[in-house]
């Protein structure tokens, strides 16, 4: 199945270990499920067969060296060290990080923008959930203060999700945005009466460079528009959930 994976690209600085971290973004394609879960649904919460879910997931423990912390997510800016959470225990929250190598941070989604983080030194690893919600409670800040890391020393990268040209807001979310920095503004595009279309990448970057983040990276995948890969809760309504997962490869 690994043929099936998106592969984050890092826009690394010369002489960084990321040879010690691992990231990957699953597809729609390659599991057992059948419609509108077809087929390599990872979420155990969309109404999918739980046979299914549960072989998917058994199909990616095989890629991974552990299991990941399967959260349950809230769209909220909750973020748990993975190492520190019990086994077999569902955590809440919406982000993850980790310092161990061989623990696996994931987070699920369909539209929402998954954000993945590094270090430059191949030392921490983390995973966000960050749909509009997630954004505005303030996830990304949350999660880059759980790396213990300076900023400057902090990577990112924005995954799949619903792109600029898809993703419809009412004037509520924007306003939201705007209120806590004018510069939000950009990421906004008039749409209709009272409606908007929303950057969720832009947005992102604006959060991370505001923390001192320069170093992001982004993924050009639009989850609305590519059906083929991509599950999408907008497009479908009743649909599968991709993983984003990241973790520490162990070096001899």
């Amino acid at each position: 199945m690994s043929a099936n994976f998106i592969v984050p690209e890092w826009d690394a600085p010369s002489g960084a270990r990321l040879d010690r971290v691992r990231a990957r973004v699953t597809t729609r394609r390659g599991g057992v499920g059948s419609d509108p879960y077809a087929s390599f649904n990872l979420g155990d919460h969309v109404g999918d067969d739980p046979v299914a879910v549960a072989t998917n997931r058994a199909l990616l423990r095989r890629a991974l060296p552990g299991e990941p912390l399967w959260l349950r997510q809230v769209h909220g800016s909750q973020c748990v060290v993975a190492e520190e959470s019990r086994s077999g225990i569902v955590v809440e929250a919406d982000a993850c990080v980790s310092f161990r190598p061989g623990t696996v941070c994931a987070v699920l989604t369909a539209d929402c923008l998954p954000v993945l983080f590094c270090d430059i030194r191949g030392t921490a690893v983390g995973a966000a959930h960050a749909g509009w919600r997630g954004l505005a409670a303030g996830v990304l800040e949350k999660s880059a203060l759980a790396l213990r890391r300076p900023a400057e020393e902090i990577m990112a990268w924005l995954g799949p999700a619903i792109g600029p040209t898809a993703f419809e807001v009412g004037d509520e979310v924007r306003a939201i945005f705007i209120a806590n920095d004018a510069a939000a503004a950009s990421a906004f595009v008039p749409h209709a009466a009272g409606k908007w279309l929303c950057n969720l990448h832009e947005l992102a970057r604006q959060r991370l460079f505001a923390l001192g983040i320069r170093r992001i990276a982004s993924a050009d995948f639009c989850t609305f528009n590519d059906d083929e890969r991509f599950f999408s809760y907008r497009r479908d309504g009743a649909t599968g959930r991709m993983a984003s997962l990241i973790w520490l490869e162990s070096i001899p």
